[in-house]
Order: C-alpha cells, then sequence, then structure tokens
C-alpha cells in the first residue's frame, strides 16, 4: 500500500494590506483592542482582479514547482474553500483549467475552517487506495467579499489567501501517518453565512438586512475552539501511535492567539512549538494552515524526518487533525515549469471553446 507524502508546497496572499489602524478608520476599534482580543495586526485584502481561483493557481504553479511536477501528472485537485467564485461550476475545476491539468478531476469541498485538513485527508486516502498517484490540495478565500465592515467583532478578524500541497504516492514510509475528522451540526448557526444558497437565495430583502454577510456568536465558538484543538491534535496522535512528545511542531488554524495559547495549554506545549503568523494574516479559513506551513518551511523550521500534527475548527461545526512525517520532494528528472503549461492552458481553453461552438454551429443545422 502506497504511502502519501507532501512533495511540493506553495501560497499567495495578497498585495493589498488592511492594518488595525486601516481598520479603525472605518469601524469603531483600535490596534490594542485588537491585538489583545485577537493577536491579529493586519491582513491581506484581495484586489478587484484576484479571485479564489487566481490565488489558488498561483499558490499551486509554486507546489508543482517545489514538488517538479507537470500539471498533466496531476490526477486528483481538490480546492477546499467556503468562498467559491460560484455555486457551480467547481472553483476547481476553473483552476484545472487554468493549470492546463488536463487529466485530473476536480472537486470543490466546503467544511469551513476545518477544510483543508478534510481535503488533504480526502487526497491522501485516494492515494492510499492506489486510485490515484497525484493530488493537488488547495485551500483558498476571499472572505473579505463576505465581511461586513461595520460589525468590528467579525471584520476585524478575516483576510484573504490561498496555499496549496502536491500529494504523491511512495512506497517510503511517512508523509500523512492519520486524520480525524468531526463534525456537529447542532452549532451551525453560531458561525455562518445566512443568504445565497437555496433557503435564503438572493433578494432584495436578503441583501437589505445583511444575510450575505459572516454572521458569528464570537464566544460560543471561543469555547467550543478551545475544547476540541488539544482533542482533535491527541486523537490523531493516538491514530498514528504517536505521543504528544514525538511531535515536534503543531500547525493550528490560525483564528485567534487565544485559542491557539489555550491548546498549548490543553497539550502541556510551549507556544514556540506551535506555528502562528496570524498577527501578518488574518483568519484565512482553509488558507490558514498551508500558509503558515509554507512559511514554516521556507524559514527552515520544518526539516526532513520531524513530525507534526496541523488541527482546525470551523463553522458546520466542523473540526478535526491530521499527523503527518515531513520528508520532502520525491527524488525526480529534469526541471519541470508549470507555468508554461498555464499559458497553454490559456490556449487549450480558447480551442475548446471554439470547438464547442463550432458543433453547436453544426448541430443546429442538422436539426
Amino acid at each position: 500500500m502506497p504511502y502519501a507524502h507532501i512533495t511540493g508546497w506553495g501560497m499567495a496572499a495578497p498585495e493589498g494590506v488592511m492594518t488595525n489602524d486601516d481598520l479603525a478608520k472605518i469601524v469603531d476599534t483600535n490596534d490594542q483592542w485588537i491585538r489583545e482580543r485577537t493577536g491579529i495586526s493586519e491582513r491581506r485584502i484581495a484586489g478587484a482582479t484576484e479571485f479564489t481561483s487566481t490565488l489558488a493557481v498561483e499558490a499551486s504553479i509554486k507546489a508543482l514547482k517545489v514538488a517538479n511536477v507537470r500539471p498533466t501528472d496531476i490526477d486528483l485537485i481538490i480546492c477546499s474553500t467556503s468562498t467559491p467564485e460560484y455555486m457551480f461550476p467547481a472553483t476547481a475545476c476553473l483552476i484545472q483549467d487554468q493549470l492546463g491539468a488536463t487529466k485530473a478531476g476536480a472537486f470543490d469541498l466546503l467544511a469551513a475552517c476545518t477544510g483543508f485538513i478534510y481535503a488533504l485527508n480526502m487526497g491522501a486516502q485516494a492515494i492510499r487506495s492506489g486510485s490515484i498517484k497525484t493530488a493537488l490540495i488547495i485551500g483558498s478565500e476571499t472572505l473579505s467579499r463576505f465581511v461586513n465592515w461595520k460589525d468590528r467583532n467579525t471584520c476585524i478578524l478575516f483576510g484573504d489567501g490561498a496555499g496549496a500541497f502536491v500529494l504523491q504516492a511512495s512506497e517510503r514510509p511517512g508523509g500523512v501517518l492519520s486524520a480525524v475528522m468531526h463534525s456537529d451540526g447542532s452549532g451551525g448557526d453560531l458561525l455562518t453565512l445566512p443568504a445565497g444558497g437555496s433557503r435564503f437565495p438572493a433578494t432584495e430583502s436578503t441583501v437589505h438586512e445583511g444575510l450575505h454577510c459572516i454572521k458569528m456568536d464570537g464566544k460560543e465558538v471561543f469555547r467550543f475552539a478551545t475544547r476540541v484543538m488539544a482533542s482533535a491534535t491527541l486523537e490523531a496522535l493516538d491514530a498514528a501511535g504517536l505521543k504528544v512528545e514525538d511531535i515536534k511542531w503543531i500547525v493550528p488554524h490560525q483564528a485567534n492567539i487565544r485559542i491557539i495559547e489555550a491548546a498549548a495549554r490543553g497539550l502541556k506545549l510551549p507556544m514556540e512549538r506551535f506555528v502562528v503568523n496570524l498577527d501578518r494574516y488574518g483568519n484565512t479559513s482553509t488558507a490558514s494552515i498551508p500558509i503558515a506551513m509554507v512559511e514554516a518551511i521556507e524559514k527552515g523550521q520544518i526539516k526532513e524526518g520531524e513530525k507534526l500534527v496541523m488541527v482546525g475548527f470551523g463553522a458546520g461545526l466542523t473540526w478535526g487533525a491530521l499527523a503527518a512525517e515531513w520528508t520532502g520532494p520525491l527524488p525526480s528528472k529534469g526541471h519541470v515549469r508549470p507555468e508554461q503549461y498555464r499559458r497553454l492552458g490559456r490556449v487549450r481553453s480558447l480551442v475548446r471553446r471554439a470547438i464547442r461552438f463550432i458543433e453547436g454551429l453544426l448541430y443546429r443545422r442538422e436539426l
């Protein structure tokens, strides 16, 4: 049975930065109040030409470069996102087209901020089963477009960004060791984006009432998060046959520094063992764990052979954790340039659209 290794990684963040002082100009808050309650100093905000798919593609190209994998070698693309560009088509399909990943199946996964752990586990299980050899796992968000900028309890928290991992099959032991996934729909109303789905389609009333913006019961979400972060970590370790002392790093969902500190106390670990960067990005939902991972890898914090746990929680309610042994890229030949496939992908997309147009004309003529 093959093992699923994380062999490539990449991240993308919008150029636009919104500091706490910037927020204080549009809502009743200040830098000290935000930092004391959340640990956040600034967050990235997507520009007019930046979307969930474009950020994902940028992160994916970087991940493919690290792994030295061609887009045409990808078997499966899973995009975990809370902010898809459309109800359908799936944002993953837009990414597949832009990358030129011609052989890949693609779908979106919605488990809110826990989504990247869910997606990484799904990709790993597909590899372990032998049904695929290479998967591209993405967390990408443009949450700033669903924030009520008059609500200081939520607008201070969220930011935009994307992270991507390449998963590859190998007979070498390591990679993803275990994962746990949980949900509790009885808490679904604690963190929600009420309108835009089939229950409350967009109307003048839903727009006027602000139902297309994030709603959160902050106190209840905080209580839930502090309870499950440590327990999910321990559960994933137990499933992998590991103990807390075997783990070098904990990579938590970057939601609130006080939640991460509570998890550290629950696990009896120093904060130095936790990868934290929410001060510069805020809560990027599904993208927060891969962004934190990429920065830690690029700084040389995470090294080959070290074991780590990724742990998160989110709307749903959902929570989960994944244990892994870090191994890095697999040996490969040649030098792949994924960005070339992106350029070819644009041409291919135009050609396929032209063919469908011509086929449509011929079909109508036959009728």
